[in-house]
């Protein structure tokens, strides 16, 4: 029998350059590849609608986010209210079809009444108060602090909504026993984030520098960059690569002292996948153990050595394939005891049996099982 699936998402899921939509872009991939009819629903407001997507899905509707300030003032979180669309309800109301949201972003209508008698799935990203508390702390703008922080509580509010879902699919294993812990009753199953890589593809032998990379306009990554620059990259003296979207001048500031770091700014997807397989080293820091990282995925699936910390392999359980250092002493000191050893045969076969878990096809055969 064929199968039928409508998945809101929260933005254009494509190009896949950001982790959400990445999980989004090759589910949808994935699940078309197997067979599965979709109807995507996806709003509109940095992108504008994607031919690639045509690929994928059986049928697409765009939806314009309404970002309008009247939305902030909303009991209901900001990036929820501005999700209301009453054309995506009608178009839900069209057939019987299970219905997937993409993050607590698309649940506006997950306690409607009119979708009482339908499978509905919340595909879980992030615990979004928790995230949103940790950016801010990170944020240094008043304003902007002060919005995190009334997101955070109405999002912590809005939460218990999820009680409407059938099925909830976490990305980590530390997000799964929360929300088993807040809804005991419902069903709750991991589910890591899907990713553009079929197979583990890591060159042997040694790079020439150490990588960091991320969306550099992230308040969280910003940190994480200051971070490592100034308490970890200026105490060695290999060469370094910070590469990401849209850097800030205060990067450019930060690495002015320091001739063996440069800045990659804007790399296109291809350029970006070819620092990841040529770099020696990748190091990776987080101040937020929330959800799953997804570029920890791809540098484990392309790149070399990894040095990170240990919150940014919450709830992974991938502690084995990486160099695990809390502090900048001991980071920086793992750097240089690695920066001259060969990456082996024997390490790819290790990483390979490492992300068994992570396997798409696996995931995708999981997630219709549940359909």
């Amino acid at each position: 029998m064929e199968k039928h699936l409508h998945i809101i998402s929260f933005d254009v899921p494509y190009p896949a350059n950001y982790g959400g939509v990445i999980d989004v872009f090759y589910k949808l991939k994935n699940l078309h590849k197997a067979g599965v009819k979709i109807i995507l629903h996806c709003f509109e407001y940095d992108r504008s609608e994607q031919k690639e997507l045509n690929k994928y899905c059986d049928k697409i509707y765009y939806y314009k986010r309404n970002t309008s300030f009247i939305n902030q003032l909303s009991s209901i979180p900001f990036i929820i209210k501005s999700r209301d669309s009453q054309l995506l309800i009608a178009n839900l109301l069209k057939d019987e079809y299970p219905i997937l949201f993409e993050g607590l972003h698309t649940c506006y209508f997950l306690n409607d009444r009119r979708l009482t008698n339908r499978f509905k799935i919340y595909r879980e990203s992030n615990i979004e108060h928790e995230y949103y508390a940790h950016l801010a702390k990170s944020e240094k703008n008043l304003v902007k602090k002060m919005y995190f922080l009334l997101e955070a509580n109405k999002l912590r509010n809005f939460q218990k909504q999820l009680i409407n879902a059938d099925l909830m699919l976490v990305v980590s294993t530390a997000d799964r026993d929360y929300l088993q812990s807040q809804f005991p009753t419902k069903g709750i199953e991991y589910l890591p984030s899907f990713h553009a890589f079929d197979k583990v593809k890591i060159k042997e032998g040694k790079g020439e520098y150490i990588l960091y990379n991320g969306n550099l306009q992230v308040a969280e990554n910003i940190k994480a960059v200051e971070y490592l620059i100034k308490m970890v990259f200026s105490k060695i003296k290999h060469p370094v690569i910070i590469a990401g979207l849209n850097p800030n001048t205060k990067i450019y500031n930060w690495i002015k002292s320091y001739p063996h770091l440069q800045i990659k700014a804007n790399p296109s997807e291809a350029e970006m996948q070819t620092l990841i397989e040529e770099a020696h080293i990748h190091c990776l820091y987080t101040h937020q153990a929330t959800g799953l990282k997804l570029k920890l995925l791809n540098v484990l699936y392309s790149g070399r050595f990894c040095i990170c910390n240990e919150d940014m392999l919450t709830g992974t359980n991938l502690q084995q394939t990486c160099i695990v250092k809390n502090t900048a002493a001991e980071m920086a000191e793992a750097i240089n005891n690695t920066f001259n050893k060969e990456f082996t045969i024997d390490l790819i076969s290790f990483r390979k049996q490492s992300l068994l878990a992570f396997d798409n096809a696996a995931k995708t055969q999981q997630l219709i099982n549940y359909l």
